[in-house]
């Protein structure tokens, strides 16, 4: 910084700025981040002081934006060029890592994602999701490269969507989607809508017209698969256990590091996820479950996600997951978390084990169900793993 505070380049890399990340000043920072100025680091507002420590501590910006201007921080280290931001993953599977993405990165994503939906460029788009993560700076970027500013809400809330005079473009998570249309919001005032970051349950794509579902990570600059298609110049391959891997001009720079070297966390330019999934022969993308994801209960593999995706078919529950326990007799056993459709719902694990047995093989049916009024999530919209599974392991016991 100069010494009237403002941010300088130099030799060694860009200064990373830490930005508390609600929708309006990550607009200006990101606007400013596009034209050369400081990288910007999103701190979400929601984080506890502790974490919130913890991620400057482990990432290192040169400076945080404070109300009277830009402080220095020690310590901090520089960033690549051209890198705009640095986005915390969403640590739902455990400590958050800093993701570098570059301006062209950034720039493809956007372009190509709107070339790919035809979205009118003089609609604007809905910034509802949290700007801490990379769907929330991928809507407030869409809103720059438009030239058409977004309509900023601090967060998610129906009755303020419900509000908006005209039409808008939408990107939210599922919960989001569903919370709408059981609100009676009327999809008709939505242009194009993106929805990603977690699994889709079964009927909401029928119901508002207009939907392209997305896959990606802030790895990938956000969605980089619309619809099962990847986005022009984005190649999805898979590795030899079944697991996806993202080449193309959406991937990150690396990881944040304090050494000068890129490309950490990529093989061969390429992100690895924790996904396993198949692309067939026409470059169809199918995400099959998480890598992760697998529960090992007497010898037998359940995938986690097929079964709480079979769950919701049942006309009772709303939304479920199955996580896996430790278990003396069985190594492991899946345990079904619901959340009833409506209060009152009659529920009982001896249903759901026969619901499921007469669809998937009887190993695969819960030996538990823990029934809560709501999944605990993390800002993105992500059911919080970790919390998940501290509630099972409380519950069960």
């Amino acid at each position: 910084m100069t010494d009237d505070g403002s941010a300088t380049h130099n030799g060694n890399g860009r200064l990373l700025l830490a930005v508390e990340a609600t929708p309006a000043r990550m607009d200006a920072a990101l606007r400013d981040a596009w034209a050369g100025g400081p990288a910007v680091l999103p701190l979400d507002p929601r984080l506890p002081p502790r974490a919130r420590g913890g991620l400057v501590a482990d990432l290192k910006p040169g400076a945080i934006v404070k109300p009277g201007g830009l402080v220095g921080l020690p310590g901090g280290q520089p960033v690549p060029d051209d890198t705009v931001v640095v986005v915390p993953t969403s640590g739902s599977t455990g400590k958050p890592k800093g993701v570098m993405l570059s301006r062209s990165a950034l720039e493809a994503s956007v372009t190509l994602g709107l070339e790919a939906t035809g979205s009118d460029p003089d609609v604007p788009w809905l910034c509802c999701l949290p700007t801490s993560h990379v769907a929330g700076v991928l809507v407030l970027l869409r809103a720059i490269v438009t030239g058409t500013p977004a309509v900023l809400h601090d967060d998610f809330d129906v009755d303020a969507i419900r509000g908006i005079d005209g039409p808008v473009h939408l990107a939210v998570v599922p919960t989001m989607l569903r919370r709408l249309l059981d609100a009676g919001v009327d999809p008709d005032g939505w242009g194009t809508v993106l929805v990603g970051g977690a699994r889709l349950t079964d009927g909401l794509v029928e119901r508002v017209p207009g939907l392209t579902t997305t896959y990606g990570s802030s790895e990938t600059s956000g969605g980089c698969v619309y619809d099962g298609v990847p986005l022009p110049g984005v190649d999805v391959g898979t590795t030899d256990d079944g697991r996806l891997t993202i080449g193309g001009p959406t991937v990150m720079t690396g990881y944040r590091t304090t050494t000068p070297e890129v490309g950490q966390g990529l093989v061969d330019g390429r992100f690895v996820t924790s996904d396993v999934g198949e692309v067939d022969d026409d470059g169809r993308v199918t995400v099959m479950w998480r890598a992760d994801d697998v529960i090992v209960t007497g010898g037998e593999k359940v995938v986690a996600a097929s079964v709480a995706s079979l769950l919701e078919q049942h006309p009772a529950i709303a939304e479920a997951e199955v996580v896996g326990v430790p278990d003396a007799e069985w190594g492991q056993r899946a345990v079904a978390v619901v959340v009833p459709d409506q209060v009152g719902a009659v529920l009982s694990l001896a249903i759901l084990r026969s619901f499921v047995a007469e669809r998937m093989p009887r190993y695969a049916a819960p030996r538990d169900l823990v029934v809560v009024n709501a999944l605990p999530r993390l800002p993105s919209g992500k059911v919080d793993r970790l919390a998940l599974q501290r509630a099972v392991a409380t519950e069960a016991g």
